[in-house]
């Protein structure tokens, strides 16, 4: 029997109850009055003035063509910026090359540049002072101030997200599965699609998922390249901010409200594709949970 006594391991900061309640309830006060009291407050003024007065404003032409732009906008950029981003990211977990460290910066560009910089940078490529605005405007092509300048400004400010999702999964799962598949006889693109897209499909829907609520909700750069014409090139976030400044605040929280629910639903969206990606690491970890 030991004459001295176990020594005890010393407390650690997140066992005082004390500390750990006074951090909780900091974090759920931070989350209340941060995140929920904003939307609770969109769903009330929205419908402060009644159903009627919210239909009259979601059906309302220029309310239906912001949405219809902007639903525009990210049927047209979020599949140009998810080929980008596996093309990208397939390129740097996959290969090596000299300009692979540039590449990476340039793809968090989007992340460092304010969209309102972005914007202008636009105009000074696309604008009739640019340095391509003489040419666009010889063969009569319009890009700012149009839908096509909103499509190149959201592209831009979602450039990255599908390829920070894939980059760094790929580059943890190594090149050797692609390698062996190449070894085979397997083409590239056969190689993707059997062995690289199936180890990396939660991630690419993660990205995707972000791109889209990105897209949905993008102001700054829009806002300079689409010129703010009403019923013309108004998305969805211009069109809430017309509607506040024209003292129609009813009107501009029940259209927030719409993108209020892309929120919510990506957030689930985002919780179920974290959940299913959770679950096939487990099992991959885990081989006998498929046989049980």
């Amino acid at each position: 029997m030991s004459a001295f006594p176990p020594r005890r391991k010393p407390p650690r900061v997140g066992d005082a109850p004390l500390f750990r309640r006074a951090l909780i309830g900091v974090v759920l006060l931070l989350v209340a009055l941060v995140i929920v009291a904003p939307l609770v407050i969109i769903g009330v003024e929205a419908f402060a003035k009644g159903w009627a007065v919210y239909r009259d404003t979601i059906v309302h032409p220029d309310t239906l063509h912001a949405v219809m732009l902007t639903v525009l906008a990210a049927l047209i950029a979020v599949p140009i910026n998810t080929a980008f981003g596996i093309a990208a990211a397939w390129a740097i977990t996959k290969f090596d090359f000299r300009l692979k460290r540039f590449l990476l910066v340039v793809i968090e560009i989007p992340f460092s540049v304010s969209p309102i910089v972005a914007g202008v940078a636009y105009l000074f490529v696309y604008g009739l002072q640019g340095i391509l605005g003489p040419l666009l405007d010889a063969y009569d092509i319009k890009i700012l101030f149009a839908i096509p300048g909103i499509i190149i400004a959201s592209m831009f400010v979602t450039a990255p997200f599908v390829a920070r999702e894939l980059i760094p999964l790929m580059q943890a799962q190594g090149r050797d599965l692609e390698e062996a598949a190449t070894s085979l006889g397997a083409s590239g693109f056969r190689t993707f699609l059997s062995v690289t897209l199936p180890n990396v499909k939660w991630a690419l829907l993660y990205g995707v998922i972000l791109c889209n609520a990105r897209v949905m909700g993008e102001f700054g750069a829009v806002s300079v390249v689409s010129g703010n014409i009403r019923g013309q090139t108004n998305t969805l976030p211009l069109h809430i901010e017309l509607l506040y400044h024209d003292y129609q605040t009813t009107g501009a929280f029940a259209a927030a409200s719409i993108l209020a629910l892309i929120a919510v639903f990506t957030i689930i969206a985002k919780v179920a594709l974290e959940r299913q990606g959770a679950g096939r690491v487990r099992k991959t970890a885990n081989p006998a949970e498929k046989t049980s």
